[in-house]
């Protein structure tokens, strides 16, 4: 299991990353904005749509973060997507894709090690866990190189048809988006009693349960703000890498901060993906402020969909993102990137 270390005190320096005026600019990108569509034609859900629409971008205006956003509600036929085909790395969201793929050729129950490395991957987030079944799931006629094709074979058949995963063996590296990422979402939420599920019931449960029992420490991210009595299934990501021309890709001080989460039980059924990066620690600032930046990014964005879905069960309709309410609601800071 991986360290963690306590919130310093210097972090409260994150104050000065956090815009005091409202700018043009939304999720980094001039004049770019959410869109969100209703399936039906009922005046009701089509002014849902535009409220959550305005909402999401809302949340982003004035943020440092580039984000990408995508959402469904499958019981109001909802949809929202922001930038949500833009590809950006990884970082730990894509263990529940290397999950997929495990159940998706596994025909059958899992062993007893490959439940473990399950286990251990999703709910702890353990990289030597994903790297195990990352190679499990690729041809290893190049050891030094996996080439992940059982893995690709699950992307395609759940339609997940933007994700390119490494070739190198650096799985957090591979370039996933908010479409994808929610993409696969539905397919463990998949209910359906028509067609031919890309996953079987009982592997769909099992991916959800592994989902439902994340470490408390992991728990932010897109379930902030979400109704009570909702079950949460959550992955999150994170790591330190820049893709800014100009700036050393491997520049510590760029975070990378990803969160997707289904929402399930009395009658709960939807979904929520945000990918941020550009979440820049400035000069004299906490190496960690980057990363608390970008999850104050995605739980602005959350807050303000589960408001509007559920304003009467949602846990709160937004908190203010400062310092001090993210340090008191994450109280550890990562170590290592997950």
């Amino acid at each position: 299991m991986h360290k963690y270390i306590k919130v310093a005190a210097g972090v409260i320096a994150l104050m000065a990353l956090v815009p005091t005026a409202a700018s043009a600019v939304t999720g980094g990108r001039e004049g770019a904005g959410a869109a969100c569509t209703s399936d039906g034609n009922e005046p009701t859900g089509r002014l849902l749509a535009k409220r959550i629409e305005k909402d999401i971008n809302e949340a982003l205006r004035g943020r440092d973060s580039v984000a990408s956003v995508a959402l469904y509600d499958r019981k109001t036929g909802i949809a929202c997507a922001y930038d949500e085909n833009r590809q950006q790395d990884a970082a730990s969201v894509i263990k529940p894709v290397i999950l997929g793929a495990l159940l998706f050729h596994s025909k059958g129950p899992l062993t007893g090690e490959d439940d473990t490395l399950a286990r251990k991957m999703i709910t702890a987030s353990d990289n030597a866990a994903a790297t195990t079944l990352w190679k499990k799931l690729s041809d290893l006629t190049n050891p030094s190189a996996p080439n992940p094709v059982k893995i690709q074979e699950f992307l395609d058949a759940a339609g997940m048809k933007n994700t390119i995963l490494d070739k190198e063996g650096f799985w957090g590296l591979s370039q996933v988006t908010a479409a994808d990422q929610l993409q696969l979402l539905k397919v463990f939420t998949d209910n359906s009693d028509t067609g031919a599920p890309v996953l079987p019931q009982e592997a769909r449960a099992y991916a959800l349960d592994l989902m439902n029992h994340v470490q408390s420490d992991q728990r932010w991210g897109a379930p902030a703000g979400a109704p009570q009595n909702a079950v949460v299934h959550v992955k999150n990501g994170w790591l330190r890498r820049s893709n800014n021309p100009g700036v050393d890709p491997y520049d510590r001080l760029d975070w990378k901060v990803n969160s997707m989460a289904a929402f399930t039980g009395d009658d709960y059924d939807y979904g929520l993906v945000v990918l941020t990066e550009n979440n820049r620690v400035p000069d004299g600032h906490p190496a960690e402020s980057g990363w608390i930046y970008g999850i104050g990014t995605i739980e602005g964005v959350a807050r303000a969909v589960h408001h509007d879905l559920f304003p009467e069960q949602s846990s709160s309709r937004r908190l203010q993102l400062t310092p001090q309410n993210l340090v008191k609601q994450l109280k550890l800071q990562p170590h290592q990137p997950r």
